[in-house]
């Protein structure tokens, strides 16, 4: 569990600044790269990828996964400030 906060933290702030500009809170940015990494987990898993690496890959599977939720989120919102 320490382990998803402390990657869903890091992911979640390396998406708030590459698609922001800055982060989206503490709360935020932990919630967004959990759910970034679930998401990111799934996809190298549909392209082939290994489900196991050190810290680096799941922080980069968990950025990719929260950049797709954030993009989507801007897609759906309307919000197409932002593009990847």
């Amino acid at each position: 569990m320490i382990w998803w906060i402390c990657v869903g933290l890091v992911a979640g702030w390396a998406t708030g600044k590459i698609l922001k500009g800055s982060g989206y809170g503490a709360l935020a940015d932990i919630v967004i790269g959990i759910l970034g990494a679930i998401v990111g987990g799934f996809v190298m898993r549909a392209v082939g990828f290994s489900g196991s690496g050190g810290f680096f890959y799941t922080v980069f599977v968990a950025v990719l996964g929260a950049m797709i939720l954030v993009w989507l989120e801007h897609f759906f919102s309307g919000n197409r400030g932002h593009s990847l």
